[in-house]
């Protein structure tokens, strides 16, 4: 909830903003907060996340991707996540999150994002994502189509790399309806 102005404020600028084809890479501008900062002045580790939150939500609205889900009744969720850290973007210092959709595997897409200041990339991360209905998980097939109906087919061979899938995978919990029992650790 700590993002939540910032959340509305990013929605309510994309709107305004020009459309993009959810292939393209998108781009926000923001100044690292008191609220996004530690006691060493710097962006927090797990703040990144929160603040990718608002890349990603820009992304869907400028392509058209937010309403079609909403109109079918689908919210997208963060199966996994992984992020890399190059050097601390300290407090008051702006920086732009890009935001891109790399690609699919048999169940989810995935995005990379990237923290730049002054043209320096500072932190990456990249994010497996689903959409979810009433019934579950939407399917890619589904979400792609959704995304040609809007008018951006997916381009040729959009399939993720298979570090990333590799990647994925030996890092999986058990599925939710399974169990994930917790030995001695």
């Amino acid at each position: 909830m700590h993002v939540i102005f910032r959340t509305l404020l990013i929605l309510l600028k994309a709107r305004r903003r020009p459309r993009t084809s959810p292939w393209e890479s998108t781009e926000i501008t923001l100044r690292a907060l008191p609220t996004d900062v530690d006691f060493l002045m710097h962006i927090n580790n797990g703040q990144y996340f929160s603040l990718f939150d608002l890349g990603r939500f820009d992304m869907m609205v400028r392509s058209g991707l937010w309403a079609g889900a909403r109109k079918r009744g689908w919210h997208p969720v963060v199966q996994a996540e992984q992020i890399t850290f190059r050097k601390s973007v300290n407090f008051w210092t702006k920086f732009q999150i890009y935001t891109k959709l790399i690609g699919v595997d048999d169940r989810c897409f995935y995005i990379e994002h990237r923290v730049v200041v002054d043209g320096e990339i500072y932190v990456r991360a990249y994010v497996a994502g689903r959409l979810v209905g009433d019934n579950g998980p939407v399917t890619i097939e589904e979400i792609l189509e959704m995304a040609a109906e809007n008018g951006h087919p997916a381009p040729e061979n959009f399939e993720v790399s298979e570090e990333l899938k590799a990647w994925r995978r030996e890092f999986a919990l058990p599925a939710s309806r399974k169990p994930a029992p917790h030995g001695k650790f």
